[in-house]
């Protein structure tokens, strides 16, 4: 069986256990996190972390016109 998360195609996804980074990320976005885009748990790119319902991924994709784009994703069932 294939590793999904380990494709180079998938981004790197990183939970943010920290709650000051946490409640950082949501002050600079003036969001909730019930504002932010959902990503299922079950999402094959969040195998291999210990993402739980109620946490934040951070997501790091490849960009044409920023090099780099970081993104944040609120884990649901």
């Amino acid at each position: 069986m294939v590793d999904v998360s380990q494709h180079t195609l998938v981004p790197e996804h990183t939970v943010l256990d920290d709650p000051a980074r946490v409640e950082e990320v949501l002050e600079e976005y003036n969001v909730s996190k019930t504002n932010l885009p959902k990503i299922k748990k079950s999402d094959p790119a969040l195998r291999d972390t210990d993402a739980e319902p109620g946490d934040i991924v951070k997501i790091v994709r490849d960009s044409r016109t920023t090099d780099r784009a970081v993104v944040y994703r609120l884990v649901v069932e």
